[in-house]
């Protein structure tokens, strides 16, 4: 069967609508007419955003957050590489995600066209399939390969180009069947190795991350780590994959790692790793697990079976998406576990010492205590609130010291990308109005995408945001005491007035200096947010020299200067 005579733009949205999709973010622009017009009159809503950045990382948010592909539309040229940050955190984060891009008119093409580019060229390394679309009736053919592509296996992202004279060409072709996405499961023979591997430890730690994960999947494996007393971690950035208050939790695997969990996974002989690619920031690179043979007995259970073996010869190698492989491990029997029968009590133990109050406060006297700021945002906020964030040391406060609830939670880059923090919560506000959202943003971090702060006026989202205010790109002048103590450079920020800044855009805009400040302040950020569903950021202004819970930077500095003169 086929259908009446369509244009390219409403064959488009009509492929998006029968794949389930609805909503979608981005920039509006002249390549890609049709498809707005189209959209006009559908049930999919279109977000319009600020900045091609910022859309393309509300779509990665709203990938994270749903397990569906996130949708984003650009226009040509600088409007795609302005997207292009988005594209490669869903790549790094393995989150579905589908970005269109408006594209010069097939009779321009290979002319250097106003603003063309060739896209399989330009994101051929960050993403899963680059495409263009030059027939009008291929594009449910293209459509429903790219939502089988983005969600399969490792999650990821596909781009696809969209020739102007392609989409208001004219065809009378069916729409496909809905994407249904593919993931491997383990075997028989798989689960009774690892069975066997386990009964045979004396130091098992389990770690989790990655992407596919689903709230049963989560729950199939706490039934797994309960009924044999394990100890389980997160990898950077997916801390929310085990309620952080559970008994078996024992703290996340990252940047700035708590040292006796360091230990703790340089010591396992059994390293059950559960979902995470085993990157950069998840092995403190690559030293608490060493590469390629690890010295731990390693089960590696990934998505993507190119992934496994590619840096770690593990002795276990499982390819199976997390449902499956989760679902697997709560039916398997239990094993006597007297051998490791306290590890979990000591390693919960340590986490909560790790999660105490840092000397820091206590030595320097600071007026605002950024440990005691965390604790008062998490007596008032509810359970389920979402917390995002961007790069920067600032993000260390809600790293180590906010405890996550369960699936989706937590909202962060693992590429490490700035200006994550405010878009994240935008989209996650729009997608779930109902619940509390809040950005930790760094004040360099913000002015990446803080103008994104108008679509949440405009799309009445009532995101908080607090703007750690340090008056520097912290994280660099941390790295740069350390390596060239004293020579500051390239790293002072003069700042505007954040919270007057909210208030023009048309929310509401505090300042805090102090603790005791703090808990009044956010409180009236959640009865405004929730009141006038319109965002409310708390501009925390704060000593630069606290720049981790650690060390200050003057203890860098001189730490640095001591080893220099030596």
């Amino acid at each position: 069967m086929t259908h009446p005579s369509r244009s390219g733009g409403q064959i488009l949205v009509d492929a998006l609508a029968v794949h389930g999709v609805d909503t979608a973010f981005g920039v509006p622009g002249e390549s890609y007419l049709d498809v707005l017009d189209a959209l006009h009159d559908s049930n999919i809503r279109f977000i319009i955003n600020r900045q091609e950045g910022g859309a393309a990382f509300m779509a990665e948010a709203y990938g994270k957050l749903t397990g569906r592909p996130g949708i984003c539309f650009v226009t040509r040229g600088p409007g795609a590489t302005n997207a292009s940050i988005g594209v490669h955190t869903a790549y790094q984060d393995s989150t579905p995600m589908i970005l269109f891009i408006g594209q010069v008119g097939s009779d321009f093409m290979d002319r250097e066209a106003f603003q063309e580019v060739d896209y399989r060229r330009m994101y051929g390394q960050m993403a899963k399939w680059v495409a263009q679309i030059d027939r009008a009736d291929r594009i449910p053919e293209y459509i429903a390969r790219a939502f089988q592509v983005a969600t399969s296996g490792r999650p990821g992202p596909v781009v696809l180009a969209l020739p102007e004279d392609m989409l208001t060409a004219r065809a009378a072709v069916a729409d496909t069947r809905r994407y249904t996405p593919v993931q491997g499961a383990p075997s028989a023979a798989q689960m009774a190795e690892l069975r066997q591997m386990l009964a045979a430890a004396q130091r098992p730690l389990v770690l989790v991350g990655g992407g596919t994960w689903t709230r049963q999947a989560c729950a199939d494996l706490l039934r797994f780590v309960e009924a044999n007393a394990l100890p389980v971690a997160c990898a950077f950035r997916f801390q929310d994959l085990v309620d952080n208050q559970h008994p078996h939790y024992v703290g996340d695997v990252g940047i700035g790692i708590n040292p006796k969990l360091a230990a703790r996974v340089k010591n396992a002989d059994l390293l059950i790793a559960i979902g995470p690619r085993l990157g950069e920031m998840t092995t403190s690179g690559y030293s608490i697990i060493q590469a390629p043979v690890p010295s731990q007995r390693l089960v590696h259970v990934h998505m993507d079976p190119e992934e496994l073996g590619s840096v770690y010869q593990a002795e276990l190698m499982i390819a199976s998406g997390m449902p499956q492989f989760a679902a697997a491990l709560a039916a398997m029997a239990p094993v006597d576990t007297r051998a490791w029968q306290g590890s979990v009590a000591e390693a919960r133990a340590e986490l909560v010492a790790w999660q105490s109050e840092p000397a820091i406060f206590r030595d320097t006297g600071a007026p605002l205590n950024l440990w005691q700021m965390v604790q008062e945002l998490q007596r008032q906020a509810p359970a389920d609130t979402i917390i995002t964030n961007g790069a920067g040391n600032y993000a260390t406060w809600a790293h180590r010291f906010f405890r996550y609830g369960a699936l989706r939670t937590q909202l962060a880059p693992t590429s490490g990308a700035m200006g994550y923090s405010v878009p994240a919560a935008v989209a996650a506000k729009i997608h779930d109005p109902a619940r509390t959202v809040v950005a930790f943003a760094g004040d360099g971090e913000y002015l990446m995408n803080g103008q994104e702060l108008a679509t949440a006026v405009q799309y009445k989202a009532g995101v908080i945001i607090l703007v750690f205010n340090n008056q520097m790109f912290g994280t660099i002048r941390m790295h740069q005491e350390r390596e060239y103590p004293g020579r500051v450079s390239g790293t002072t920020l003069h700042n505007p007035d954040f919270a007057a800044l909210a208030r023009a855009f048309g929310g509401q805009g505090e300042v805090v200096e102090t603790t005791e400040a703090f808990g009044p302040a956010f409180a009236r950020a959640l009865a405004y947010t929730r009141e006038q569903s319109l965002p409310a950021l708390i501009e925390l202004r704060y000593d630069g020299n606290l720049i981790t819970p650690g060390a200050t930077l003057a203890t860098i500095r001189a730490n640095a200067e001591k080893a220099k003169a030596a």
